[in-house]
């Protein structure tokens, strides 16, 4: 049998490994954060997740959604950025509810009250809301008004990709500061499935941000490993 009479079963096999790439690429990113989910919600403790792993994420894929606009690169990348968006604002509300339903008789945090020292620690997820909102109107506003400067597209997906090699500081600066990991899922110290996305981006990237993110997502394990597990401060 050639290969033209196989044609009515590699094209469909074919179409469907596509299918299968594309989620996973889609949704791959967002299954180390499940088990971590639901680990705050039953025990309603999320003292060993930092939130500022979402506000990395949230800012990471904000910015590739909005390169997005200047350069056009592969739909399923879009749509991970759609979806981890999403998943980052689901462990945010989580996050909150649960650490103000643990502290008690603690003076409310607005992202109104624009007081740097509380910057993304915040009473209510309407807050956090509204900041990623803030960000994303200021900074989809300035690409619009120079969307086609190349040198400005290229930085903004710079800016995109660099800040989601950053990934892993907020959980390490935070393993250092209470001498702990407690709380922490190992799985969460290894890049996500399929990796970060490559786009076709300046030249400088293709070594410094994978670099930059195979440490930064290493780090937090080796602290995991090195330090000892006591019970964690009532506060973040």
């Amino acid at each position: 049998m050639d290969v033209q009479g196989l044609d009515w079963l590699l094209v469909p096999l074919h179409q469907l490994v596509s299918w299968g790439a594309a989620g996973a690429m889609v949704f791959g990113g967002v299954v180390p954060y499940i088990p971590q989910y639901r680990d705050i919600r039953r025990t309603q403790n999320a003292e060993g997740f930092s939130t500022y792993v979402c506000l990395v994420l949230l800012v990471a894929n904000i910015l590739r959604i909005l390169f997005w606009f200047g350069r056009h690169f592969e739909s399923p990348l879009l749509w991970q950025s759609i979806v981890m968006i999403i998943t980052m604002l689901l462990m945010l509300k989580l996050c909150t509810e649960v650490r103000v339903a643990n502290e008690l008789n603690v003076k409310r945090r607005f992202f109104a009250d624009f007081d740097p020292h509380h910057f993304w620690h915040w009473s209510s997820f309407a807050d956090y809301l509204q900041c990623v909102l803030a960000f994303t109107g200021i900074a989809g506003y300035v690409t619009y008004l120079s969307i086609d400067s190349a040198l400005f597209v290229e930085t903004l997906g710079f800016l995109a990709v660099l800040t989601e090699a950053m990934l892993g500081v907020p959980q390490l600066y935070r393993n250092h500061r209470y001498q702990s990991t407690e709380g922490m899922r190992s799985r969460r110290g290894t890049p996500p499935a399929g990796g970060t996305p490559v786009t076709p981006l300046m030249p400088f990237e293709s070594w410094h941000c994978p670099m930059c993110s195979l440490l930064g997502r290493l780090a937090p394990g080796h602290v995991r490993s090195i330090l000892p597990s006591p019970a964690l401060p009532a506060t973040f």
